[in-house]
């Protein structure tokens, strides 16, 4: 919206700021992170009023974590609304609206619908199921078909759209995916980042801070998609555009950071599913749209680390009635081997970060 100010600048030079990239980022993310930080403090007084408090399983289902979890009992969940209010406002005024940003929004848009219904049916109409998992997954594909439909029937990327690239090579793998494949694969992108980000979301901070992670490496792949030379110099595929994600990132980490501010232990406010399965979704199509769908594993370590701890302990202990892990997902594991709850979020930023370092490495790795 506000690039269109650039226009003006015969009538006052400083507009043509606008025109640049890096300012609109740098303009997003400031803009997110002060309108978190500052509509925070009323964000989490209204839910205290209409009393949308976390709920916590009890002893019996949870044993020893009941009494770690304890204390965060009526904390003020559904504060994903703030992170995706700031998030889509900077992105509205700062980003130059292109069919990328356009599906981004989209996506990032229903899922966060269907996570605050989830939410909201466990907190208001005390149904610990939430929205049925065969619904949710059936939302899940609706976003991912309807964000791929835009990007196929879209003159510039079209094309573009239906390769499929993967790290450590120079050419794409598929030049042309069948549009069955690349729906299906699209879901599992989406669906995939979405539900193991809500699987990280389990302690204070922990999933907002490996999202500043994984929000920072996006930014930059999409900042290099979308520059033609950064794009041939890596041996990448150039997306015109795609540049602009960059600012969808810059406004998403500006957010997180300022949720951040408020979700460190001890919590003030937790994301709920309104947080959680939404910002996977908004990974996962970006690194869908930038071609880093793979990379996305990388980037995303933490969140596969638990996601497949709970496939592992799902597996075995219907196949063995054995346990592999104290409790699944991961960081719960370690919660009960003794390790403090700060410790266990710190380390999995670690983790993160190095991930993040990672992925970043294989742009040179070709």
């Amino acid at each position: 919206m506000l690039f269109d100010l650039a226009d003006l600048e015969t009538w006052y030079g400083p507009l043509r700021l606008f025109r640049y990239l890096s300012f609109r980022c740098a303009s997003a993310m400031a803009l997110s992170f002060f309108l978190g930080i500052f509509c925070a403090p009323y964000v989490i007084e209204m839910l205290r009023k209409v009393k949308f408090g976390q709920s916590f399983r009890t002893k019996e289902e949870v044993g020893r974590l009941a009494e770690l979890h304890g204390s965060k009992k009526g904390t003020p969940t559904m504060g994903g609304v703030l992170i995706f209010g700031a998030t889509a406002i900077s992105i509205v005024l700062f980003a130059r609206m292109n069919a990328l940003v356009f599906t981004a929004l989209f996506v990032y848009t229903v899922l966060t619908g269907l996570g605050f219904a989830d939410d909201y049916l466990k907190i208001v109409k005390k149904n610990s199921r939430g929205v049925p998992g065969k619904l949710k997954l059936a939302v899940q594909a609706f976003a991912a078909f309807a964000a791929l439909a835009i990007l196929l029937f879209s003159k510039d990327y079209g094309v573009l759209m239906r390769e499929l690239w993967a790290p450590f090579f120079k050419e794409p793998i598929m030049t042309s995916m069948p549009i069955w494949f690349a729906a299906v694969f699209m879901f599992f992108v989406i669906a995939g980042s979405s539900n193991a980000i809500n699987l990280t979301d389990g302690v204070d901070g922990l999933a907002i801070g490996c999202t500043v992670s994984a929000a920072l490496a996006f930014a930059v792949f999409s900042y290099i998609a979308g520059n033609s030379i950064y794009a041939e110099y890596l041996q990448l595929q150039y997306i015109p555009g795609s540049g602009e994600l960059t600012v969808v990132c810059c406004a998403l980490l500006g957010a997180s950071l300022a949720f951040l501010w408020y979700n460190a232990h001890p919590a003030e406010v937790f994301m709920g599913d309104t947080g959680s399965l939404a910002l996977g979704g908004l990974i996962g199509v970006i690194a869908f749209m930038v071609q880093q769908p793979f990379t996305l594993i990388i980037v995303g370590g933490v969140f596969v680390m638990e996601a497949v701890s709970v496939i592992l302990q799902v597996g075995s202990y219907k196949s063995t009635k054995k346990k592999i892990f104290l409790m699944a997902p991961i960081h719960h594991h370690f919660e009960l081997k003794g390790w403090k709850e700060t410790k266990v979020v710190v380390r999995f930023w670690i983790i993160s970060l190095i991930f993040a370092l990672a992925a970043l490495a294989t742009l040179k790795v070709r």
